[in-house]
């Protein structure tokens, strides 16, 4: 069996940053993977599912109300729990959401009140949330944002 893309990605030299991870296209239509790195793999502490949890529902919300809405397909944690996918229609760069990503994670940081969409009847775990450590992440990732890495390193 072939070997798929992101694991052929140096994950002991990946760092923090907003890489396009893949780009998949069928008939006239073209979908861009992005790879949203809050945090170093296998050198950071993992991040707290709560936490993930709370990035979801805001960042899902924010996006999802944005100019870019119509372009947004899909926006969810990796299994590995250092970041987040987030996946569009077109075939985009990094630089291309760069002010959109940013201003998601300012949007979480300054968030205050209800989490969207944690209540029984919206949410098959809605009591998993934690906003405050949702804000250190997002401000964290803002910090690593600033360095602007859009490239995978070297593997």
């Amino acid at each position: 069996m072939q070997k798929i893309e992101s694991f052929r990605i140096d994950h002991t030299k990946l760092l923090p940053g907003l890489y396009v991870s893949r780009r998949d296209k069928k008939l006239l239509t073209t979908v861009t993977t992005f790879d949203l790195r809050f945090t170093s793999p296998n050198r950071e502490p993992v991040m707290d599912m709560p936490a993930i949890h709370t990035l979801e529902h805001l960042g899902a919300t924010f996006l999802r109300n944005s100019a870019k809405r119509e372009d947004i397909v899909y926006f969810g944690p990796m299994g590995c729990r250092t970041g987040f996918y987030l996946v569009l229609f077109g075939r985009l760069e990094s630089v291309d959401i760069y002010e959109l990503v940013r201003a998601m994670c300012e949007f979480i940081v300054h968030y205050e009140g209800e989490i969207p969409g944690a209540t029984p009847i919206e949410c098959g775990n809605f009591s998993e949330q934690n906003l405050p450590m949702a804000k250190y992440y997002a401000a964290h990732y803002l910090d690593e944002l600033k360095k602007r890495r859009f490239k995978y390193p070297a593997s």
